[in-house]
């Protein structure tokens, strides 16, 4: 059976077949999500935020609310899109404003211009550059120390456990 939501604030209506995952709605309508992980809830970049049907998904797995744990931006009504099974109708999905980069290198393009959108660390959500800050050789250089590259470890932490 097929059931709707709404993402927002795009006020777009997507319909998805039940018990598929909101990532599968915000992908069909051509939306850019790194889902750095394939699916498996553990990067974080598919983190978006219920506003409204949390009763509407599936209850959130352990893994899924580990992962939200490490999300500086992460709210009680925030999901992972790949994790969280529409059920029901009702449901409304507010998609975090921003953009999320995947190396230094994707900043350092930038440089010279201001950020069109808040620039967004990969696996945290920590905002590294403010949404029309001007992007420097000095902002670069204060995130050299930036981990950009936290799946790798993130995956052997989880077959460990």
């Amino acid at each position: 059976m097929v059931k709707q939501i709404r993402l927002e604030p795009l006020s777009r209506i997507s319909e998805v077949d039940t018990y598929s995952n909101l990532l599968s709605a915000i992908l069909s309508e051509d939306l850019h999500v790194s889902r750095e992980c394939n699916g498996r809830g553990i990067c974080a970049t598919c983190h978006i935020y219920v506003k409204e049907g949390l009763d509407s998904l599936t209850p959130m797995t352990p893994r899924e609310s580990k992962t939200l744990e490490v999300i500086t931006s992460a709210k009680t009504n925030s999901r992972l899109a790949c994790q969280a099974r529409v059920i029901s109708d009702g449901v409304v999905v507010e998609l975090p404003p921003g953009m999320y980069v995947n190396s230094l290198q994707d900043v350092e393009v930038l440089i010279g211009r201001r950020a069109e959108q808040d620039l967004l660390h990969p696996r945290t959500g920590k905002v590294l550059v403010e949404q029309g800050k001007v992007i420097t050789r000095s902002t670069v250089k204060q995130l050299e120390n930036e981990d950009f590259h936290l799946i790798g470890s993130t995956l052997a932490q989880t077959r460990e456990v």
